[in-house]
This record gives structure tokens, C-alpha cells and sequence, in this order.
């Protein structure tokens, strides 16, 4: 099998964008572990980010976190981004390291503290000025841990209030994505729990509010592919952050746990209009690799995710809706399945030749000189890492 011209043309559309703090260390609750060779500051980053997208082609942009990617001259940060044939992405801002959100940021009772949530993401802004960025991602660790430690509806109204203060300062061409989150670090109630309590709050501020959907945020068995379909049809799915789940939010490598959740989400995406050219919906990666090399894992992500793609391209849609409108349940069901099952591996290496790229991505940057170099050369200093 070779792809049509309409699935290679789809293909080229793709852009996973990275997350900077998938390179510096990260591990659990227990115990945070150290590599070799992990980047520094913020410009080792991307460096490192620039690595995926020399062999994908799939990830020309790069998340920052804020205070973790701080810089005193972001021209430079960009500039640097720049040579190394990625810009700077989406900005995301942290309400959840400092000692004053014990109890909450945004959705705080004491008006100095959710005052100084509301400024930091009014200086995420002024960075996203002078980054380009288009998109604010907000994910607040705000919620109780018991039945009566505060007022629900109380905190769900000073979260909207911050957030229209938030809304008020995005640009004409920029947008606030807010996430959601069941549980964690809060376990007797999140404030931003569903994508329905996002899609509420970003409906209330305007057309530039959009819904972040992580796809490790959810109950077990939950149908997030409805979810997507729903934000979609409803005009407010924004983005994507990328992961895979065993029991709760492990943030593993996408598609690892359940590449046909993976292949079943992306059809609905296509589908729905939020890929590529057709759409305006961001791909992003939320993963923390713990224990396994940095860079490989993000390029083993975004061909998961590429992989997918091809796979959910080639689902006959014209059989599929004569199936659908004549009822026949087996038959529609066939279709979807003999797309899912497709061996689509052999025709992307020849896709990627064409476009320049090596046909196995990992073996090539595994036999490069890149995580050798950047042992040898990152001797000194403190490695990146959770809180920097």
C-alpha cells in the first residue's frame, strides 16, 4: 500500500508541538532521577526539543513553563530557537510551587494571594508578546481535600472572576486555553475536574477561550473520544496535551497504554474538522520520562502519534456513513477496524524519505553523535529539572 496524495498532503499538515519540561528530570512522588547529558537552562532545552523535529519534521514548536523557562531576554531565547529550526510555543503558567497556593491560586479567599495568581499569568502574557506565542495554558491545582473545607460555589465564582481578568489583557490574536483535571493534587474535589466545567468557564469569557484536553485527566472508562467530538462540535476544543494511563495521570508515552483509544480519538478529530489545515485545535505532548532517554522518548511519542494519524486518515468515510445511515452495525464497525489494523510503518519510512527525513527517526538519532556530545559538553552546573 502507498498513501493517496490527499493522506501524504494530510500527513505534511501535522505539528506536534514539544513540551520543554520533557527534557530536564523528572520521576515520582519519591524520588526525581538525573541523566547524563540533561540540559541545563532553558536554551539545552530546546536544543534538545530541535533534535525531534531535525529527524520527525513533526515538532516545530516549543512549549515554555513559567517560572521553570524564565530568561532575562527572551529575543535571545527565541532567537537561539530559531537557529535551531523550532520557535517558541505555547506558554504555560504555574500556580502550583509556591507556598502561598496551599490552598489555592486563583480560587484563593485571601485577595492578595489570587491577586498574585492573576498578575503571574498577566506576566506569562507579556511574555507570550515578546515569545509570539499564541496560546496561554492554564492548569490550576486548586481544590479541597475534605467535604466542607470550603465553598464550592464560592470558589468556582472567584475562578471566574481571575480568569476574566486573565481574558481581559490575551491579545487580539492570542487565546487562553484552560485545562481540567479529575483529581491530583486536590482528591476530595478538583475545580477544574471535567471538560464540561472548562467549556463553562471559557464559554462565560469569549470566543478566545478555548478547552485543554489532556488525555491522561479522566476517569477509567471514560469515552474521550465523545468528549472530543463534543468540544469540537461546540466550536471549543483548543488543544491537546498528549499521554498515555494506566490506573490515573502516569503521563506516559502516548499511545503506550491504548493505541486504539489513541487511533479512536484522532478519527474523531479528523472528523470533526480540528486537524491540520482544517482546523485550529493545538497537538501538544504532556510527558514526563522518568526513567527512560529524553529525546527517544519524544521522538517515539510523536511517531505514535504520526502512526495514528495515517491510520485514522485511511478510514473509508464514504463506506462508513452508508453503513451508519443503513444500520449495519457489524459492517461499520468492520471499516473503522480495518483501518485501525492497517500496517501503515513501511509507507511512512517512505514518506519521510521523500521529504528529506530518515526512515526510522529513533535508530538515526541513535547512531548520531547528539547524546554522546551533550555528556561530554554538559559537565558543571544544575540540571533542569521539576521547578526549573
Amino acid at each position: 500500500m502507498t498513501f493517496s496524495d490527499d493522506v501524504s498532503r494530510s500527513l505534511a499538515e501535522q505539528a506536534i508541538e514539544l513540551p520543554s519540561w520533557a527534557f530536564g528530570n523528572s520521576g515520582t512522588r519519591f524520588k526525581v532521577f538525573t541523566q547524563p547529558g540533561g540540559p541545563r537552562d532553558p536554551f539545552e532545552k530546546i536544543s534538545d526539543a530541535a533534535q525531534v523535529h531535525q529527524y520527525t519534521g513533526l515538532s516545530p514548536s516549543v512549549a515554555l513553563h513559567i517560572p521553570w523557562d524564565k530568561v532575562d531576554d527572551y529575543s535571545a531565547l527565541k532567537a537561539h530557537a530559531a537557529s535551531e529550526g523550532v520557535a517558541l510555543g505555547t506558554i504555560n503558567s504555574n500556580t502550583f510551587q509556591d507556598d502561598d497556593y496551599k490552598l489555592g491560586s486563583l480560587a484563593h479567599r485571601d485577595d492578595r494571594i489570587r491577586r498574585k495568581a492573576i498578575d503571574h499569568h498577566l506576566d506569562c502574557i507579556d511574555i507570550m508578546d515578546e515569545t509570539g506565542s499564541r496560546d496561554l495554558k492554564i492548569w490550576l491545582a486548586d481544590g479541597t481535600n475534605y467535604a466542607g473545607q470550603d465553598d464550592m460555589r464560592g470558589r468556582q465564582d472567584r475562578i471566574a472572576e481571575s480568569l476574566q481578568d486573565i481574558y481581559a489583557r490575551i491579545g487580539e490574536h492570542q487565546r487562553l486555553v484552560l485545562e481540567y483535571k479529575i483529581f491530583e493534587p486536590a482528591f476530595y474535589h478538583m475545580d477544574v475536574p471535567d471538560w464540561g466545567t472548562s467549556y463553562a468557564q471559557c464559554a462565560a469569557l469569549g470566543e478566545r477561550a478555548t478547552v485543554c484536553l489532556d488525555t491522561g485527566h479522566h476517569a477509567p472508562s471514560t469515552n474521550i473520544e465523545f468528549i472530543v467530538m463534543q468540544l469540537l462540535r461546540l466550536g471549543k476544543l483548543g488543544s491537546f496535551d498528549f499521554n498515555s494511563r494506566y490506573y490515573a495521570d502516569d503521563d506516559l508515552i502516548v499511545g503506550s497504554a491504548d493505541p486504539f483509544q489513541l487511533f479512536r480519538i484522532l478519527v474523531e478529530v479528523i472528523r470533526g474538522g480540528g486537524y491540520g489545515n482544517d482546523g485550529d485545535t493545538a497537538f501538544m505532548l504532556d510527558q514526563c520520562h522518568n526513567i527512560e532517554d529524553k529525546i527517544p522518548g519524544q521522538i517515539r511519542s510523536v511517531l505514535n502519534v504520526q502512526e495514528m494519524t495515517a491510520r485514522a486518515l485511511l478510514v473509508d468515510r464514504v463506506a462508513l456513513d452508508s453503513a451508519q445511515a443503513a444500520g449495519d452495525v457489524l459492517a461499520a464497525n468492520g471499516i473503522l477496524m480495518d483501518a485501525f489494523y492497517t500496517d501503515v510503518r513501511g509507507d511512512l519510512a517512505a514518506w519521510r524519505e521523500t521529504r528529506g527525513l530518515p526512515a526510522d527517526p529513533m535508530a538515526a538519532y541513535a547512531a548520531s553523535d547528539y547524546p554522546h556530545r551533550i555528556v561530554a559538553e554538559r559537565v558543571g552546573g544544575n540540571q533542569s529539572g521539576w521547578g526549573a
